[in-house]
């Protein structure tokens, strides 16, 4: 699940309008807005891609912002 509140700031932060960055994924600027608000999942290749035009490096913080918890059906089973 995606740190939709990080990834924005993260674009806003670069100067990036929502637009640049969907085409730069190679999304209409529905599509990505959907992968934002975490109706769709990113692809691995669209994550690089991010990473990629947003200087994200650490692990740390690509775990952070695309890897976040989710708390969900599966999570809460228990053994």
């Amino acid at each position: 699940m995606t740190n939709s509140e990080e990834l924005r700031r993260l674009i806003d932060q670069k100067g990036f309008k929502l637009k640049y960055v969907a085409e730069y994924l190679g999304l209409s600027p529905y599509g990505f807005n959907l992968k934002l608000n975490n109706k769709k999942e990113f692809k691995t290749s669209e994550v690089a891609a991010l990473c990629e035009v947003l200087g994200i490096e650490s692990l740390e913080e690509k775990e952070r912002i695309f890897f976040a918890n989710k708390d969900d059906y599966k999570s809460t089973l228990t053994a």
